[in-house]
């Protein structure tokens, strides 16, 4: 009998604490929190005047840029840098940036790539960055003889032959194809995400990214 009641107390014990635990995840999910236990509407409140700023502005060559109301962390995906070493989105915070999803195989992609050049030409600096990261899994000298091909010669070579950062974007909703582009403020906050292409160096493109950075157009 003894050993029956400590297995009832053991059963009972493991309930509570699962109980505990469910009511923690509705409370986070509730609340706003996010895996690492901080308020995501906190961490991104400042964002929200960004998002107020670009939401007019999803327009003309960027109407189909979905501008989120209440922003939220960006998802921390990770890339190669131009010199290879490994890199993740949280890598550049206090810039301001324009992640950018393509490959060669991607017709759209390259037609983009020179508008990408031609900002990153323009806004590139301490406040932005056209962070464009290549997804060929395959005949990795492709990506540079493009840009060579093309004339790019503002944009950073990122890559990610692995193609893990376009999977974990799908799978959270951000990616659905190529080209694919996140507009990320300079605390990580994702503002507005762009499916398909865009006429980036036009004026709705020059409009949305001083508007990203907060201060007027040069």
């Amino acid at each position: 009998m003894t050993d029956a009641r400590a297995g009832r107390r053991r059963s009972v014990s493991l309930l509570l604490a699962a109980a505990a635990i469910a009511v923690a995840v509705g409370l986070a999910v509730l609340y706003g929190k996010g895996p690492g236990g901080k308020d995501e509407a906190v961490a991104c409140a400042g964002a929200a005047s960004a998002a107020a700023r670009l939401a007019p502005l999803a327009q003309g060559g960027l109407a189909a840029l979905a501008v989120d109301k209440k922003p939220k962390p960006a998802l921390d995906v990770s890339f190669g840098a131009p010199d290879g070493k490994k890199l993740k989105l949280a890598d550049f915070r206090g810039r301001n940036i324009l992640l950018n999803l393509w490959a060669t195989w991607c017709v759209p992609c390259r037609a983009e790539m020179p508008a990408l050049d031609r900002l990153q030409e323009k806004f590139g600096g301490p406040d932005f960055e056209v962070v464009a990261v290549n997804l060929d899994t395959s005949r990795l000298d492709r990506p540079r003889a493009f840009f060579t091909e093309a004339g790019v010669k503002s944009l950073g070579l990122y890559a990610d032959p692995s193609a893990d950062s376009f999977e974990a974007l799908r799978l959270a909703g951000k990616a659905l194809g190529l080209p694919t582009s996140l507009l990320i403020d300079k605390d990580g906050c994702e503002i507005g995400v762009m499916a398909g292409p865009a006429a980036w160096d036009g004026a709705d493109g020059q409009k949305a990214i001083t508007a990203l950075i907060g201060r007027g157009a040069g």
